[in-house]
């Protein structure tokens, strides 16, 4: 009976064991690679596209138009005429100023002729030496008359010229008012004609973002109406003061390689590199990746066999985009950024990498 009993106890004693808890499979968590570049991480800004010069014209003297030559948009070249004033009191300014000039020439060549005698006068003792020193004076007196109403007369031949608006360089004209009949003031805007060779794009930056944009830093820009091209840019000047109004910062960036396809008053997208603010500030992480335990800043590393690991991190600036790491990560490692809490040291983990629209 005894015998009998073990044997049953022996073979009802494996049924009783527990059984083996079932396979947890890894679970999901969504990862990224550090210092990869993203849409999130580079800033990127809507700008207007502008010529960097672009010049106001207006005649240099008052009159009234009597015609204009081109219309905005057209395309012009250094010392083409643009518009015209009415001439006729400048031709008549210049016919008055030649008149004096052929009566001051009459009068130097009497003069002359005059001093002349007088000194062969005083050589033969007919005449005394202050008389002759009065017809010197009246010589000198002559010429001067005559380099005035010729200096006259240059300025007259110069205001009838200047009845002719003409462009100081080769570009476009953006505007224009004049129309004939018009009465303008000398020194009055006319025209804007703006140079083609050099395009730049316009954009305010926003002053919480200022260290991000360095002077002669690379950039790249597309345009809204060509999106399947991308220029190169370069910063070319920072406004040094904010605008009172937006209280943003207006940045020049020009366009290295525009091509025809780049048109004035065109919408850009300028990018802006993140790599230089990554060298100075450290490594740039979404703000949900930092995570925080027991006074500690922790960033969970999934390593190479797919398990959190658990690292403490310098924490450095915060932007709108993320914080930076200034120690503690290395550049291509991955990160845990979304339900970092819930994760515990050496757990497996399926990464599962973000997606950059």
């Amino acid at each position: 009976m005894k015998i009998r009993g073990l044997l049953i106890l022996m073979v009802l004693l494996p049924g009783c064991e527990k059984a083996p808890p079932p396979f947890k499979p890894p679970r999901p968590a969504l990862v990224m690679t550090v210092g990869d570049a993203s849409a999130s991480s580079a800033m990127v800004l809507v700008g207007e596209v502008r010529p960097r010069y672009e010049s106001s014209q207006g005649f240099r003297i008052g009159g009234k138009v009597i015609e204009r030559k081109v219309d905005v948009g057209a395309v012009v070249k250094k010392g083409q005429v643009l518009a015209r004033l009415d001439a006729t009191d400048s031709n008549l300014n210049v016919a008055a100023a030649i008149a004096d000039v052929r009566a001051a020439e009459a009068s130097h060549a009497l003069a002359a002729a005059e001093l002349d005698r007088q000194r062969q006068l005083f050589e033969r003792k007919f005449i005394s030496a202050s008389a002759l020193d009065m017809r010197e004076a009246e010589f000198r007196t002559s010429s001067a008359r005559l380099a005035q109403v010729k200096a006259r007369a240059n300025v007259s031949g110069n205001q009838a010229q200047y009845a002719n608006l003409v462009a100081d360089q080769d570009g476009v004209v953006t505007m224009i008012r004049a129309e004939p009949g018009q009465v303008v003031q000398a020194g009055e805007a006319i025209a804007q004609v703006a140079n083609l060779k050099e395009t730049e794009v316009l954009v305010a930056v926003a002053e919480s973002r200022m260290n991000e944009v360095k002077i002669n830093a690379s950039v790249s820009i597309k345009m809204w109406a060509a999106p399947q091209k991308i220029y190169a840019g370069i910063v070319r000047e920072i406004s040094p003061a904010a605008d009172s109004a937006t209280r943003a910062f207006n940045v020049r960036v020009s366009i290295k390689d525009a091509d025809e396809s780049v048109k004035l008053g065109m919408t850009a997208g300028v990018r802006f590199d993140q790599q230089m603010q990554q060298q100075t500030s450290g490594l740039l992480i979404p703000s949900a990746a930092l995570t925080q335990i027991n006074g500690k800043k922790i960033v969970w590393v999934i390593d190479r066999n797919n398990k959190a690991q658990q690292r403490e991190v310098v924490a450095g600036d915060f932007t709108e985009d993320g914080v930076f790491i200034r120690s503690g990560l290395q550049m291509g490692e991955q990160i845990a950024i979304a339900g970092t809490h819930t994760l515990t040291h050496g757990q497996p983990v399926k990464p599962v990498f973000e997606v950059v629209p």
